[in-house]
C-alpha cells in the first residue's frame, strides 16, 4: 500500500459508515477517476481493504492505520465486525 503524496490537498467526505450501511458499491471492485486519492480512514473495528492490481494485496485497517487508495486502481473493502468508518478524497 503506498501512502498519500505530500502534494494532494481533501476536497471531500463521505458519511460515516458501519458494517450495516456500508453502501454495496463499496464491498465490490470499484476505483477513484484518475488524479483522485482517497483515506480509508477507521474510527472503530477493523474493515479489510483488498488492492486488486497490479497484484492483489489484502490489508486490514484499524484505528490508526488509514488505507490508500491510489487513483483508478482496482478495489474492494470488507467489515471483520462491527466497525466505523470515513472515506476522505484528495486530488
Amino acid at each position: 500500500m503506498k501512502n498519500l503524496p505530500d502534494d494532494v490537498l481533501s476536497y471531500k467526505r463521505t458519511p460515516e459508515f458501519n458494517r450495516d450501511t456500508v453502501p454495496q458499491g463499496l464491498l465490490r471492485a470499484h476505483q477513484t477517476k484518475a488524479g483522485t486519492w482517497g483515506l480509508i480512514v477507521i474510527l472503530e473495528g477493523r474493515l479489510s481493504y483488498t488492492i486488486l492490481e497490479p497484484e492483489r494485496e489484502v490489508v486490514e485497517l484499524f484505528p490508526g492505520f488509514d488505507g490508500v487508495v491510489e487513483p483508478t486502481v482496482l478495489h474492494e473493502v470488507a467489515p471483520l465486525g462491527a466497525v466505523r468508518f470515513y472515506v476522505e478524497f484528495y486530488r
